[in-house]
């Protein structure tokens, strides 16, 4: 499909210039032309019939002979084109989302604890990794607890792991997204989560490094499947150097079944204003804690807006932004946002 996405067919063409964009493992769409539907089949290609029309009896024949699909649809050849190009680009977004088992560390490289285990052997882990977390696991693999600094800290050397680790500690999978980890770790304070799977058995562990450094990759990788945030940041533009003032001009996309910008684009302007200010300060990505957002008045189609992001407070964790949204010098939507900063990690 991805090589025949733009290589459907309309009714004026000769049989000769549709054969010029057939080829074998590739899909023909057109309608009722019979003769075409024979020649792409001969040429190795599927063919899908649009506006609800038939084929003759022979060239079923001939498809089941090719063992090749031909198939029929009720939708108009533009419209079956542009379906199949949405599902696509649906399918290259999820591709392009990262998860857990695309950047954790897996089991045969994970330095683990059992319960049995005397607290001295945290010890040596700790020599020999320089970590100071680790999974404790039974006999079967299954995750029982994790043992940190804190835990270890005044305890005789001969007690057991068992005895002072900390139990039901935070897990993933290996399916949950790097988003929702970067806001775990952030909101739970942890350096090291565990992954296991359906069985509670540890798979591997992930670090704040890991993600750390995902997210960095993420933020320069080309986009090829587009999401809504994707459409905002790519024209969300910066008028000033500072990154203090951005314009964006609204296209259909973001507007809403009456024709005005949409309540949930307007949040996306404010966290993304928010954030490529914050990576201009060199404070890191964000998490959002809280956002409470104002539409004062409704916003056109075509309208050009002026994004003023300011931060009224910024800590070590932690920062506050207000941003204000004008159109044509009226103001039109405002935003107070809170987040949590993951720190920067730029040239280590």
């Amino acid at each position: 499909l991805h090589k025949t996405l733009n290589k459907f067919l309309i009714g004026a063409m000769q049989h000769e210039a549709m054969m010029t964009y057939t080829e074998a493992d590739s899909l023909l769409i057109v309608r009722n032309r019979t003769k075409v539907h024979e020649l792409a089949l001969k040429a190795g290609a599927a063919v899908l019939i649009t506006g609800g029309f038939d084929t003759a009896d022979y060239i079923k024949k001939l498809a089941d002979e090719k063992q090749l699909p031909i198939m029929s649809t009720r939708y108009d050849t533009y419209t079956v084109a542009s379906m199949i190009n949405r599902a696509i680009d649906d399918q290259m977004i999820k591709r392009e989302i990262v998860f857990v088992e695309d950047i954790y560390t897996p089991f045969e490289s994970v330095h683990y604890l059992h319960p049995d285990d005397q607290v001295k052997r945290w010890y040596e882990l700790n020599h020999l990794t320089t970590h100071t977390r680790f999974p404790v696991i039974d006999e079967r693999k299954r995750l029982k607890g994790m043992v940190t600094s804190k835990d270890i800290i005044g305890k005789d050397h001969e007690l057991t792991i068992e005895a002072i680790m900390s139990h039901n500690p935070v897990t993933v999978k290996e399916k949950t997204s790097l988003a929702f980890i970067s806001h775990t770790m952030v909101w739970e304070g942890v350096e090291i989560i565990p992954v296991i799977d359906q069985q509670k058995q540890l798979c591997g562990i992930i670090s704040r490094q890991d993600v750390l450094e995902a997210l960095q990759q993420v933020q320069h990788q080309p986009q090829h499947g587009e999401t809504l945030d994707d459409i905002v940041a790519s024209k969300l533009n910066v008028k000033q150097n500072n990154c203090s003032t951005f314009s964006l001009k609204v296209t259909p996309q973001m507007t809403n079944q009456i024709g005005t910008l949409s309540h949930g684009v307007l949040t996306t302007i404010i966290t993304e204003s928010s954030r490529q200010l914050l990576l201009h300060l060199r404070k890191g990505d964000m998490v959002v804690e809280n956002l409470t957002t104002y539409f004062i008045k409704p916003v056109q189609i075509d309208s050009l807006l002026t994004v003023h992001p300011k931060i009224l407070e910024i800590g070590h964790a932690y920062a506050k932004i207000d941003s204000e949204i004008y159109d044509e010098e009226k103001i039109v939507g405002k935003g107070l946002l809170t987040v949590q900063l993951i720190e920067h990690i730029e040239g280590r």
